[in-house]
């Protein structure tokens, strides 16, 4: 790894690091976003970052877990890794699922609230609604985004 990969590679170590992933599993996704061959070996991963093959295999672990890596079929024993097409849009999926329990968690508190507490019901409505939105409003940019890619994969290959 030259110095302005390594650049790269821990400047998406720390980002994920605040993205609370940790910055270990930056540094190996960054490294295999820019890798060549563009699948490395637990062995290999772990010399070109620095840190212990148990560490690579814990963190390349979870990232396939959470469809960032996948592993490639080898005819060895060796394990391989390398980055999945459309894994940070199955990331934000998997992240706006967790808002699910907030808007159930505000409708149950709507549903507790009589019309004597217009205000306190007009807080809860406004911040449910505000949930409600986020989630739709992200879906539909998702959606967007994969007919995006969708369309510019086709005009590749009508042009290729």
């Amino acid at each position: 790894m030259d110095q302005k990969e390594s650049e790269f590679v821990d400047r998406l170590g720390l980002v994920m690091e605040r993205l609370a992933g940790g910055r270990t599993m930056g540094r190996l996704y960054a490294w295999l976003l820019i890798c060549d061959p563009p699948d490395q070996s637990l062995t290999d991963l772990a010399a070109e970052l620095g840190v212990s093959k148990t560490m690579v295999s814990t963190v390349a672990r979870q990232l396939e877990a959470g469809g960032m890596v996948e592993r490639v079929p080898t005819s060895s024993r060796e394990h391989r890794y390398q980055v999945v097409r459309g894994g940070w849009a199955q990331i934000m999926r998997g992240r706006l699922a967790v808002l699910d329990p907030i808007t159930e968690t505000l409708g149950l508190g709507l549903s507790i609230l009589g019309d004597e507490r217009a205000e306190q019901r007009a807080l809860l409505e406004e911040t449910k609604e505000f949930f409600a939105f986020l989630v739709r409003d992200a879906d539909e940019s998702l959606q967007r985004w994969e007919e995006y890619r969708k369309q510019l994969k086709d005009d590749d290959q009508d042009s290729g």
